[in-house]
């Protein structure tokens, strides 16, 4: 979808929310669990998915507690490996990259300039800060193509996500 009306996005919205809150009262381990949530919201568009999770907070926090380890959001590019964040800079275009930064942290944006080379962090830097105002829409669909590209190179193995200290590398 291009362009939409507002109208049309509250029903889809709705929908939404109306099909997970009937998962919640399912058991979610024989629906797909909470795995299939986590996937589905990160589809979202993060309006979406901040409704449906506070939605579905009320009805079980520890659920949605679940459900957001799960998830995998821009942010959670600082638990890549350097290698992984080299790998992922291969893939990923320079104008995507520098609208995603432009509503990510400071923590993030060093570890994307460490591992470039000088002459690109400053570039991207200095868009950054000629860049003039920029929709939100613009720079969330700039996080999630780069979302989409870290999933695929997980997908493959070419890249390594910390996950809460489930993986050990020796």
């Amino acid at each position: 979808m291009e362009q939409t009306t507002p109208e049309a996005i509250r029903l889809v919205e709705q929908g939404l929310e109306s099909r997970l809150a009937s998962i919640v009262s399912q058991d979610l381990e024989s629906a797909g669990g909470v795995q299939a949530v986590a996937e589905m919201l990160n589809l979202c568009d993060r309006t979406t998915e901040k409704g449906i999770l506070e939605n579905l907070e009320e009805a079980d926090p520890d659920m949605v507690e679940q459900i957001r380890k799960l998830m995998f959001v821009f942010e959670d590019c600082k638990n890549i490996d350097d290698r992984g964040v080299r790998e992922l800079l291969k893939e990923i275009s320079n104008e995507d990259l520098t609208l995603a930064l432009r509503g990510a942290s400071d923590d993030l944006k060093d570890k994307f300039f460490k591992n470039m080379s000088e002459r690109a962090a400053s570039m991207i830097r200095e868009d950054l800060e000629i860049m003039g105002p920029t929709k939100l829409s613009d720079v969330e669909t700039a996080q999630q193509n780069i979302v989409k590209t870290v999933r695929k190179l997980e997908g493959e193995g070419r890249i390594a996500i910390a996950r809460g200290g489930g993986d050990v590398f020796v």
